[in-house]
């Protein structure tokens, strides 16, 4: 595992411990699991990696975020 993929690693499981606080009292931690690993591999095949966490953190806070407690 290369420096860059462990950096990338590191900020998602970070972003996805932070997505579970946030939406505890309406989604189970391994629905924002699941939805934040859907989101993180539709950037697969991507070269450029270095804003790949940003982006799935966001995108996931936002598709969650909008919708019900559907857990």
């Amino acid at each position: 595992m290369s420096g860059d993929t462990h950096r990338e690693d590191q900020a998602i499981r970070r972003a996805t411990d932070r997505l579970v606080q946030v939406f505890a009292g309406t989604h189970s931690a391994e629905h924002v699991k699941d939805v934040m690993a859907a989101v993180h591999r539709r950037f697969d095949g991507y070269p450029v990696r270095d804003f790949v966490p940003v982006l799935v953190e966001r995108i996931v806070r936002g598709g969650i975020g909008s919708r019900g407690g559907d857990r």
